[in-house]
């Protein structure tokens, strides 16, 4: 179904990426000073999906990538494609999956892992 997934950049500030069924990333958004914008933006998009544009491109390197707009607002851009029809399959993801897609938060600093150390030292 697709996931979006909220994360930090280097900087601290906060992005998200929509993912695709198989987890592949298919867009990333601008950047965020607080998490709960991040929220706000996925959830508006999630409820206005039939008001997005895609504006495709073929960059210099001869790759394909969209910039997604909503409404006159850049929202995101996508990853780098290798061709066009790679580039609509993505696109349809979209408008068929993100509306129902969940949002999954990975932004807190704490490792979702266990440390390795730990884990071998109950192990022993």
């Amino acid at each position: 179904m697709g996931a979006f997934v909220i994360s930090r950049r280097f900087n601290d500030e906060y992005k998200f990426v929509f993912t695709s069924r198989k987890g592949k990333v298919i867009f990333t958004s601008l950047s965020y000073e607080l998490k709960f914008e991040c929220e706000e933006d996925i959830e508006k998009f999630k409820l206005n999906i039939e008001q997005a544009k895609f504006l495709k491109f073929k960059g210099s390197g001869g790759k394909y990538f969209f910039k997604l707009m909503l409404g006159e607002l850049h929202f995101a851009t996508s990853r780098k494609y290798t061709t066009e029809l790679l580039l609509q399959k993505g696109i349809k993801e979209i408008v068929n999956y993100a509306s129902k897609s969940e949002i999954l938060d990975f932004s807190s600093n704490e490792s979702i892992f266990e440390d390795e150390e730990m884990v071998e030292d109950e192990m022993e």
